[in-house]
């Protein structure tokens, strides 16, 4: 047997092939701790990053967003569109990924029936009133993140003086008001002895400015039509008595609603809180009205801050998955932002509700299934998106792993499109020009000419640009690698006996021409265990032997690892895996014996 620490066991080139029987085969990419930034969209960059801490490692999400301004949007969106209930972050943005290409975080905190607990404000116009306690975040015409303790003071008046209004999209007082939009839903909730108001039509319900509206009827109980171009006045009480002397069907009826700050550049804005970093600086304590339970315990978290440049951060912490992600405390979370280069920052809802995703795929690792959430923040981009190749490495050689690569373009609106294969001798192989509609379009190859004989080796570029109907131009490119130099050979090995005394082969590749080979064991969930040493292989077929021992001299147990070898030349690196079994005998020491 080896002794821990004893000479590695070679990769062996073997010629002719071995006859064994097929393997079952996976494509198996690199494994790190910490994922590289990863461009989603030209602009738009996904950062993973693993620290290592004395409470636990910490996992910290990262999306880092354009300024918003011409093809980007950053903007709070409404699960189920209306402020009652709640969606998975992931539905909500496979819903808007037919107008945009979108990616986010959740957003508010929100209460029993879903309806986010702070202000909304949508395309200038308020959903929802601030929580004077806890800081509203919002994003003014210059793409600004502002974050401030906002109040509303909003009153109505029919024929007689101003009165409160004491509540927006939300059920009124005993005696107060409150009116509904078509943000709130369908129709207004149950409301025994309330007193409803129809106006037919109403303007979106802009701050500091005066917005009236007639009467056109009158209700009671609740369950009222809000019309799609109007709203629902609710009274309760001795304010009912008051509106029905007042508003009558016919009367025009006008509504302030008094932001203070004014908050009159403010295009978007949600709840949330506490603040984090103010002018660069994290804040301890920002005495919001949060409990300590809320703010202590390290737990998942998500925050959007800006950048000194106006780039957002939208950052999502993984939490309360001990050995993975441990979480952090709400200050933490403050010195996070600044170490990420925020100049200011806010909390947003956290632990079982902090999500991140791009085009409804989840980017970070919930502490539980998904959960459903009241609203989300979300950006959104309007240009040509082309995603990612399929196969960062084509490899048609015909051993059924990466012999097709898939592409595809995705325009939102009618726009005007030029689309190119180029190969490494830069001349365009398929070429497309001409209007296309709103939607995806894939584009599948087998790597061959037309006639089917094999193309160029080497990098390869789908190049796409749009100009849309409004004529905003925009580009996007995915880069790939033909190259045949590694497939599989054939074969199945049986599981491999450990501990053993000798290397054995546990699986086979072949070489089309020669190349640097590395080979790696790993668990088959990432994890390296072995690293094999490098060597030159002319072309032929690689015997891949292993003695079932890790780096560190141990024996692994029974169960399923990844064999991988890693082919470097001048066309570049491919990298296969095949999986195989291990069987871990047991294994009995004798007594000494006796004197």
């Amino acid at each position: 047997m080896a002794r821990p620490g004893s000479r590695l066991p070679s990769l062996r080139v073997v010629l002719p092939r071995v006859a064994i029987a097929c393997l079952a085969l996976v494509l198996i990419g690199p494994a790190s701790a910490d994922a590289a930034p990863q461009q989603l969209i030209p602009g738009l960059t996904y950062e993973r990053k693993l620290e290592f801490t004395t409470r636990g490692p910490v996992a910290v999400n990262v999306l880092t967003v354009p300024r918003p301004g011409g093809l980007w949007s950053v903007k709070p969106v409404l699960s189920n569109e209306a402020i009652p209930g709640t969606e998975r972050l992931t539905a909500i943005e496979k819903r808007y990924s037919a107008s945009a290409t979108v990616a986010g975080v959740n957003g508010d905190l929100f209460g029993a029936g879903g309806a986010p607990s702070g202000i909304l404000m949508r395309n200038g116009a308020l959903d929802q009133p601030p929580i004077p306690g806890r800081s509203s975040i919002g994003l003014d015409t210059s793409g600004t993140l502002n974050v401030a303790r906002v109040t509303m003071l909003a009153t109505w008046q029919g024929t007689g003086p101003r009165r409160a209004l004491t509540d927006l999209n939300g059920p009124a007082t005993a005696n107060g008001v409150s009116l509904f939009t078509p943000a709130y839903g369908a129709a207004t909730p149950s409301s025994p002895g309330s007193v409803e108001l129809t106006l037919a039509t109403f303007p979106p319900a802009t701050p500091n400015a005066e917005i009236s509206g007639t009467v056109t009827a009158a209700s009671a109980n609740g369950g009222t039509q809000i019309p799609p171009t109007g709203a629902v006045l609710v009274a309760r009480g001795t304010a009912a008595t008051f509106m029905q002397k007042e508003a009558p069907v016919g009367q025009t009826v006008r509504l302030r609603l008094i932001l203070k700050p004014a908050w009159s550049t403010m295009v978007s804005a949600l709840g949330g809180g506490p603040l984090l970093v103010r002018n660069g600086k994290p804040i301890f304590r920002a005495n919001e009205d949060f409990t300590p339970d809320q703010l202590l315990p390290r737990n998942a978290r998500t925050a959007v801050g800006q950048l000194a440049d106006g780039r957002l951060l939208l950052v999502a912490v993984d939490g309360a998955q001990p050995g993975y992600s441990v979480g952090v405390t709400n200050f933490e979370l403050a010195l996070e932002m600044v170490k990420l280069g925020a100049v200011t920052a806010a909390a947003l809802d956290g632990g079982n509700s902090t999500t991140m995703a791009f085009e409804g795929n989840l980017l970070n690792q919930p502490s539980g299934p998904e959960r459903p959430i009241g609203d989300a923040l979300l950006v959104s981009y309007a240009g040509v998106y082309v995603p990612p190749a399929l196969e960062p490495v084509l490899s048609p050689n015909g051993d059924g792993v990466s012999d097709r690569q898939h592409l595809s373009y995705k325009v939102v609106r009618q726009s005007n499109v030029t689309v190119n294969l180029l190969g490494p001798d830069g001349v365009a192989r398929t070429t497309f020009t001409g209007p296309v509609a709103p939607g995806t379009y894939p584009f599948d190859w087998a790597g061959t000419k037309p006639d089917g004989t094999p193309e160029l080796e080497g990098r390869w570029r789908w190049v796409v640009t749009a100009t849309d109907d409004a004529g905003v131009a925009s580009s996007g490119e995915s880069d790939f690698t033909l190259n045949r130099t590694l497939g599989f050979g054939t074969g199945v090995t049986p599981d491999l006996t450990v501990p053993r005394t000798k290397a054995r082969a546990v699986a086979t590749f072949k070489l089309t021409r020669a190349a640097t080979v590395t080979a790696r064991i790993k668990t088959m969930s990432g994890v390296v265990l072995r690293t094999l040493p490098q060597v030159q292989a002319p072309p032929g077929d690689i015997q891949l032997s292993w003695d079932g021992r890790t780096d560190a001299g141990a024996s692994v147990y029974s169960g399923r690892y990844v064999a991988e070898v890693t082919a470097t030349n001048a066309v570049g690196p491919v990298t296969l895996g095949t999986t195989f079994g291990v069987h871990r005998l047991l294994t009995f020491s004798r007594p000494p014996k006796k004197q």
